[in-house]
């Protein structure tokens, strides 16, 4: 009899377990679109908040038919390269996954470019970016001038970093600082831009502050804007050139 319910409960067990299993793969995947379409909307808002877009979506009720407008209007182009800064063709740069392209070798990392056309027509160039913070995955969008050196707007977030400290790399104080700094120097030697514990000169173009008590997520920023457009250094120099020809 003892043998006869241990064999009834394991069975009863194995039944509801696998039931419940059914049900969340099917709750799993009604959620999906959804989940896909939430994530569409914030990486189109983290674009177009890098070029200073998107300022008021705290005002709107239909966030996300605001947000796909706006990306609709000002978002006028996209492509991707290689890190020799070739142009690639057949791939669309809004579905590349910048966590995979930065696992491959490089020559075979896919980089992906948006163009912002602003109400002048003139054009900015944005470039997205992901790093490895304290607690998390950090990541980010920096925006530049035609001359692929001056950066027009910056914008960072994270998954975990400390409230109050590393986390403060998603506040606009923080980000403003990256405006006008210049990726690489005189000579023409790509140096990025450094984010400096104990306060940046003001006159330094290639530095900004660290956040008080955030040095090691401040370090993180510093080393994914390093990594990150490093890849575009070969692209940047040459659309430079083409354009001055």
């Amino acid at each position: 009899m003892k043998s006869f319910s241990n064999t009834y409960i394991f069975i009863f067990s194995t039944v509801m377990v696998t039931i419940v299993a059914i049900l969340l793969s099917f709750v799993a995947e009604g959620l999906r679109p959804a989940q896909d379409k939430n994530k569409e909307v914030e990486k189109k808002k983290d674009i177009l908040r890098s070029v200073g877009k998107a300022e008021k979506i705290e005002e709107v009720k239909d966030k996300d038919t605001y947000i796909e407008e706006e990306y609709s209007r000002y978002i006028t182009g996209s492509y991707v390269i290689d890190t020799a800064g070739e142009k690639k063709e057949g791939v669309d740069a809004f579905t590349v996954d910048l966590k995979v392209e930065l696992a491959k070798p490089l020559q075979e990392m896919n980089l992906p470019v948006f163009v912002f056309t602003s109400d002048d027509s003139t054009h900015k160039y944005i470039i997205p970016m992901r790093g490895r913070g304290l607690w998390g995955p950090i990541w980010g969008y920096i925006s530049f001038y035609e001359d692929f050196n001056t950066i027009y707007g910056a914008i960072f977030d994270h998954k975990g970093e400390t409230p109050g400290l590393g986390a403060e790399i998603n506040q606009k104080f923080f980000q403003v600082q990256f405006i006008d700094k210049k990726i690489f120097d005189e000579k023409g030697n790509f140096v990025s831009v450094r984010v400096l514990k104990g306060g940046a000169n003001p006159d330094d173009i290639h530095a900004v502050d660290a956040i008080s008590g955030g040095t090691i997520t401040s370090v993180a920023v510093q080393a994914m804007m390093t990594n990150c457009l490093g890849n575009y250094e070969y692209y940047f120099k040459n659309a430079n050139i083409k354009k001055n020809d």
